[in-house]
């Protein structure tokens, strides 16, 4: 089991639950390969955290790259599909 913090409350969850936001090559990737390297983070599947991790521009903080503005549209549609599961 392994365990990543969520950018958006700070929570401690395995990684399984988390959704996975990767810098990949000038690219933002949601939940990519957990084998290919670059810089990752993780948030909860709610929307709070979503919010959070844009509000505050944690996103780019961590990546150390610019986010793209349609990825917090891409995430909320992750976090619906997630739930119709």
């Amino acid at each position: 089991m392994i365990n990543r913090k969520c950018v958006g409350c700070g929570i401690i969850k395995n990684r399984e639950d988390l959704i996975k936001i990767q810098y990949i090559a000038e690219n933002v990737v949601i939940n990519g390969n957990s084998k290919t390297f670059g810089r990752s983070a993780y948030l909860c599947y709610n929307k709070s955290c979503i919010e959070n991790a844009f509000k505050k521009d944690r996103l780019k903080k961590i990546l150390k790259a610019p986010v793209p503005k349609e990825l917090k549209g891409k995430l909320l549609d992750e976090l619906r599909d997630n739930k119709d599961k």
